[in-house]
């Protein structure tokens, strides 16, 4: 689906910073746009900086299914600082936190958190119905474990040590050694 980003650009609060930056919403089955100015009021200006396809995947349903039952639900828009006559390209909007969260992780990327509209949270929600499949949890069990609860103190033998090093205490005769 074609999703429009908005970009709310406000007056600096330092002097380092001319401007700030923020995406505030999402247009929904939006045309195509280039940085058309949509409102201003004083020096606040919001921009449709960008249309970019939202994708889903049969593959990332668990996602979508957490963004979607969150307190508020959202979308997440990437966007990489460039430069030229505009501040920043959208690179993606994705309703998956997990996919956001690998983007935040880069630190090259600026992530923001939209909120929803009602027509893509019925739309994702949809997708949603007809493709996940819950995983039934299978617990890892551990090969060769040592179950018999006996420390023989010794450590690992490859390794030479010197004394003075502490290895578990040994029962011998009914007392600790």
């Amino acid at each position: 689906m074609p999703v429009g980003v908005v970009l709310r650009r406000t007056p600096g609060v330092t002097r380092w910073a001319k401007h700030a930056w923020r995406a505030v919403a999402v247009l929904p089955g939006a045309g195509p746009a280039d940085w058309r100015e949509l409102r201003r009021e004083g020096e606040t200006v919001e921009y449709h900086a960008a249309t970019v396809p939202l994708e889903l995947y049969r593959a990332e349903t668990e996602a979508y299914l957490h963004g979607i039952t969150a307190r508020e639900p959202s979308v997440y828009v990437v966007m990489r600082k460039i430069v030229g006559e505009h501040p920043f390209e959208v690179a993606l909007v994705t309703a998956s936190p997990y996919e956001a969260q690998d983007y935040c992780d880069s630190g090259e990327d600026v992530v923001e958190k939209v909120p929803m509209p009602q027509g893509l949270l019925a739309w994702v929600g949809d997708f949603v119905e007809r493709h996940h499949e819950d995983e039934e949890f299978v617990k890892r069990r551990r090969k060769n474990a040592k179950v018999d609860g006996e420390q023989d103190g010794i450590g690992d033998p490859r390794i030479v040590k010197p004394a003075d090093i502490y290895a578990s205490p040994t029962l011998k005769r009914g007392r600790l050694q």
